[in-house]
């Protein structure tokens, strides 16, 4: 589909959706009652459901993380281990950032934008967070200043980290065009670093555990704009080619170009 069709496909979209906003049905403030009683019994249906959903990911068995990984990061060189920071868990975002990148992921700068305020509550709930990417730590460094970023992002390019949790991928995999990823085969479309989200645990004898991870749309719970965007009339407005996060979001000091 060339720019121009794609183009007139999405304002096609817009306009529909526009059209559908301004014919929506308006009724008196009894029968709109009524109607939001009967969708607050499937709210409380889902969010009962999200209640078991959780306490089936906690229930999720573990992995013993037997390799070591170590990072490069402002203080040095640090390991997995090193990044608990004294605490017992660890969520780890694998920021979509490769050497030498000349173009910022969208999506995963939207999603660490979300824990600018969040950190002091992390770190009481007795977790530590951290970006991974396979960028060098002095690339890495330009993004997070030009963002004012403040959270832990350290550089995975001297271990295999990465590759490891199948968020990079190695130059024959890339050619092949498929591997794993999402925990299935992917096809990969030229990409050599992906986002995604992993969890770990360390108990008391500083064994490290790996607990819980997410790819894909299953990021879309660290995404909290979502729960805004999908109460509005308009919905998340997801037109372009994508259908999803890419069709509209931008690093956060770049929607006035």
């Amino acid at each position: 589909m060339d720019k121009e069709m794609q183009k007139r496909k999405i304002d096609e979209q817009r306009e529909a959706n526009l059209n559908a906003v301004a014919a929506h049905l308006v009724v008196s403030q009894e029968e709109w009652n009524e109607a939001r009683l009967a969708l607050m019994k499937r709210e409380k249906q889902l969010m009962k459901l999200n209640d078991e959903l959780a306490a089936e990911k906690r229930a999720l068995p573990w992995v013993k993380i037997e390799k070591q990984y170590y990072f490069n990061s402002r203080k040095g060189k640090v390991s997995l281990s090193d990044l608990f920071e004294g605490r017992s868990q660890l969520f780890v975002k694998h920021f979509m950032m490769g050497p030498h990148q000349d173009w910022q992921c969208s999506g995963c700068s939207l999603e660490v934008d979300h824990v600018a305020q969040l950190l002091e509550h992390f770190a009481h709930h007795d977790m530590s967070y951290v970006a991974i990417a396979r960028a060098p730590l002095d690339e890495i460094e330009v993004v997070r200043k030009k963002m004012n970023w403040h959270f832990n992002w350290v550089s995975s390019d001297q271990s295999d980290f990465n590759y490891d949790f199948h968020v990079s991928f190695r130059p024959e995999q890339v050619a092949a065009g498929n591997a794993i990823y999402n925990f299935t085969e992917f096809n990969l479309e030229g990409s050599a670093d992906l986002s995604g989200n992993s969890v770990f645990y360390k108990n008391g004898k500083g064994e490290v555990f790996h607990t819980y991870g997410t790819f894909g749309r299953g990021g879309e719970q660290f995404l909290g704009i979502y729960a805004f965007f999908d109460v509005l009339p308009k919905g998340r407005e997801e037109y372009g080619p994508m259908h999803a996060l890419p069709d509209w979001a931008k690093p956060h000091d770049a929607y006035g170009d």
